[in-house]
């Protein structure tokens, strides 16, 4: 039995402020394609399909739509909500699409119910593990400690219940894949994940997965894997520039009567790079090794000693996708006062306040015309002052 792990897909996000439903809807050609040449049987999604609980318009008519290109194939799927979604809208009409081979668990009732699919000589029972918010769920599983790794302990106590009477009953061997929504120890984060809790709560210990066939972990965006068995799809495209060295993608993996056999990486090169720069920026806009770029959503951070004027629309010039710009600069003069403070403390007229303050929050002093402007604007006020 082919399966195919994936998660994150977080549809209806924008990218500082850029549209990515049409790179979503690139990766979903990409999804189905894998699906078609791989000939893959059953489709995990490990949580956190839409980015928020109120997915917009266009993100819940892409994620329909995407559903009906997928039963087209053939696919049969297991869909969990993680802590973006609302489970109660995401679970809406479950046990009527599990007649249409879409096994969606989004609530705590359902987590020992496994989806079974049949091999030969053996078959896989699929259990997915919603999200689990600890103050929502520990009372009814019976945790009395605080945190996410005794919710999934005894999450996983009452599958591995359903999991022994199925297979004392029956002739067959049942293997065991578990989905989770979890921050697992020994994973590797990113900027464009939302806390589960504070405090290193989240953390779970990867032994609570450890006698499961395969754990299909969603939550972190990088592909990754904690053990031969234990692995992070990832999220399909990038969502933060933290990302930019990723290689996105999913996990394919074999099922047979001996167990997990071969588990290989599906690369899904993202149409548009991300890209990050730094440098001054005369160098960024002139330069030949800064062409790559062009195309790519960038974030630039410049080195110049005082802040350019426009950098934006000048870089955008160049790199029409910048969205993001920081400024570090490299060999700025150590200012002789201490703090803002001091430098206000010290300012001799009106002038030289609004001047520090300008170099303070920009990183660049006035140039001869800007003074000019502030002292004809401070007359201007005296004189309206006196006339009042």
């Amino acid at each position: 039995m082919r399966i195919l792990h994936t998660s994150d897909w977080h549809l209806g996000r924008s990218f500082h402020g850029a549209s990515l439903l049409g790179a979503q809807r690139e990766f979903v050609d990409r999804l189905i394609a894998t699906i078609e040449t791989e000939k893959v049987d059953v489709l995990l999604v490990s949580g956190d399909v839409y980015d928020r609980a109120l997915p917009g318009v266009d993100a819940v008519k892409l994620f329909d739509e995407s559903l009906v290109r997928l039963r087209a194939t053939g696919v049969q799927m297991v869909i969990t909500s993680g802590n973006h979604d609302s489970a109660l809208r995401l679970g809406f009409g479950s046990a009527l699409l599990e007649h249409a081979g879409l096994h969606l668990r989004t609530s705590l009732a359902e987590i020992d119910r496994p989806a079974i699919f049949d091999g030969e000589g053996f078959e896989v029972a699929v259990y997915g593990l919603p999200y689990l918010e600890p103050r929502m769920v520990a009372e009814p599983l019976g945790v009395t400690e605080p945190g996410h790794p005794p919710v999934i302990r005894a999450a996983l106590d009452k599958v591995r219940t359903d999991l022994a009477a199925r297979q004392e009953a029956a002739s067959h061997p049942v293997h065991p894949v578990v989905l989770a929504h979890v921050f697992a120890a020994g994973g590797a984060s990113s900027d464009s994940e939302r806390e589960l809790s504070i405090g290193g709560l989240d953390i779970v210990p990867t032994s609570h997965f450890a006698d499961f066939t395969y754990a299909a972990l969603g939550h972190l965006h990088g592909r990754q894997q904690l053990a031969e068995h234990i692995r992070y799809s990832g999220s399909p495209i990038p969502y933060s520039f933290s990302e930019a060295g990723h290689r996105k993608g999913a996990w394919l993996l074999d099922i047979g009567p001996e167990g997990l056999g071969e588990v290989r990486g599906i690369d899904w090169p993202a149409a548009k790079e991300l890209r990050i720069l730094k440098g001054k920026i005369d160098d960024l806009l002139t330069a030949d090794q800064y062409a790559s770029a062009q195309d790519a959503w960038c974030q630039v951070t410049l080195t110049d000693t005082h802040r350019p004027a426009d950098a934006m629309e000048r870089l955008r010039g160049r790199f029409p996708d910048t969205l993001v710009l920081n400024f570090e600069p490299v060999d700025r003069p150590v200012d002789e006062h201490d703090s803002y403070a001091d430098r206000l403390a010290a300012a001799a007229s009106p002038v030289e306040v609004c001047a520090g303050f300008v170099d303070h929050v920009r990183l660049r002093p006035l140039n001869d015309a800007e003074k000019d402007l502030v002292a004809s604007v401070l007359v201007q006020m005296r004189s309206e002052k006196v006339q009042a």
